[in-house]
């Protein structure tokens, strides 16, 4: 898996990169079959704003936060993209399966 960080308006420094790189392990405890990521880091006036793209089998999972602080922002892409990534993973699982093969023995 590659994780690509740009910055639109900002230099991204190595320890906001460490900080992405902290916070996307958590989300690849939960789905590991991820292709790629790239999150964009941008400040307009006094927002701060971080978006990501996640590349899954299938499909893209986008989400983006704002907050006044650019960790801030991290941690609020983190959470959402934690949810999704959850939610995405509840769809690739189907729990009917099993329930129809133990009906048919």
């Amino acid at each position: 898996m590659q994780i690509s960080i740009t910055g639109h308006h900002i230099e991204v420094t190595e320890p906001l990169r460490t900080y992405v790189n902290k916070k996307m392990d958590r989300i690849l405890r939960h789905y590991d079959q991820m292709i790629d990521v790239h999150y964009v880091l941008s400040v307009e006036k006094l927002r701060h704003i971080a978006e990501a793209t996640l590349r899954v089998p299938g499909s893209d999972i986008h989400a983006n936060a704002e907050a006044a602080d650019m960790y801030a922002a991290i941690d609020a892409l983190a959470d959402k993209l934690d949810r999704l990534v959850k939610k995405r993973k509840e769809i690739d699982t189907d729990h009917h399966a099993t329930e129809g093969r133990k009906a048919r023995q």
